[in-house]
């Protein structure tokens, strides 16, 4: 057999419906699925029951230790030559496997991975946040496409690794978050070869409301940080961009606040652009994210939702960042990660 997809499931029924049913129209059929139900309240066995006769479908129930612990589960049963790893909110296409299977013919690979879009199905706010995890304009850079920034390191979300490097490696460690960086760190370590393949994507639904969202990048701002703590050269320019946007923001909104205090005790035309124009720069990039946005989603309303999503996820980032680095790099603290209780949700 040639491909294993593993996919770890925490309370997600209805997820690994719409998964698997995009699984059943591959054009490639030489795979086995692999579901490994991470201590779920809400078990999507029923679900996987359905697909029985369609797909070669392994179904595993296990106490909760996290998405990480979970795919070395599933890997550890797992017949494939190549094992692939996707998060349980994702939809391929129908020629995802085909796209993998024709990167892998014209040049080996010991690691691979894909980039992510939103589908049409998608709610505006999820629309919005998939912008923002992809746009040039946030981070999206650095996350996979068709041009990188440095090395690519494939995401958990849409990971492939030959087996026998899986295994070498020991998968994934137990890090609770920015376990998928690690691995990746690992596999460049290794002296593997880890690629790109543009054309095998997926549709990823990410969190559902900006309040899920903000969870989700604080924890990985500070995931940046344990990682540097680990592997101290994976630490690059490009990781601390969410923070310097973050104190850049913080510092232009304190200036046109002292503006607007020196306004009220002395002559306001002489304060007057102290108190208005650190705004011009941040309206400016909210005019940009809209129109960008919107251009791409061809959609207004999910123009607007992309300025809070993007502000989210930068702020979201740099706070979790700067946390981290105080903790970990200017009190000593061990590897901490906050809303531990809600990681999958």
């Amino acid at each position: 057999m040639k491909y294993s997809l593993i996919v770890p499931v925490y309370n997600r029924p209805d997820e690994v419906d719409e998964l698997l049913d995009s699984l059943t129209r591959q054009t490639v059929k030489d795979f086995e699925v692999i579901i490994v139900e991470d201590g779920s309240a809400v078990p999507c066995k029923d679900v996987c029951d359905k697909y029985a006769g369609r797909l070669d479908l392994h179904y595993y129930m296990k106490k909760n230790s996290g998405p990480g612990q979970s795919r070395n589960y599933g890997a550890e049963r797992s017949k494939g030559e190549y094992l692939i790893v996707l998060d349980s909110d994702v939809v391929v296409p129908e020629g995802y496997l085909g796209a993998v299977d024709s990167e892998l013919s014209r040049e080996p690979a010991d690691a691979f991975g894909g980039p992510d879009r939103a589908h049409d199905s998608f709610t505006d706010t999820q629309k919005a946040i998939s912008y923002s995890m992809t746009s040039f304009f946030t981070t999206g850079g650095i996350r996979g496409g068709k041009k990188k920034l440095d090395k690519f390191y494939p995401r958990s979300y849409n990971m492939g690794v030959r087996r026998d490097v899986y295994l070498r490696l020991g998968g994934f460690s137990k890090m609770r978050f920015g376990e998928d960086i690690d691995f990746s760190i690992r596999i460049f370590k290794a002296g593997c070869r880890c690629r790109l393949f543009p054309e095998a994507w997926v549709w990823h639904k990410r969190r559902t409301d900006f309040r899920k969202f903000f969870r989700q990048v604080f924890n990985s701002g500070i995931a940046r940080i344990n990682l540097y703590k680990k592997y101290p050269e994976s630490l690059k320019i490009v990781h601390m961009l969410p923070m310097v946007f973050t104190v850049g923001v913080c510092a232009l909104v304190l200036t046109s606040a002292v503006g607007r205090v020196l306004m009220e005790y002395d002559d306001i035309r002489r304060w007057y652009w102290l108190c208005a124009g650190p705004w011009l720069p941040i309206l400016l990039y909210c005019l940009l994210i809209t129109a960008d946005s919107t251009a791409a989603n061809k959609s207004l309303k999910v123009g607007l939702l992309s300025v809070p999503a993007a502000f989210i996820q930068l702020f979201g980032y740099g706070c979790g960042f700067l946390t981290a680095w105080w903790k970990r790099c200017v009190k000593g603290q061990d590897e901490f990660h906050a809303f531990d209780k809600t990681f999958y949700k």
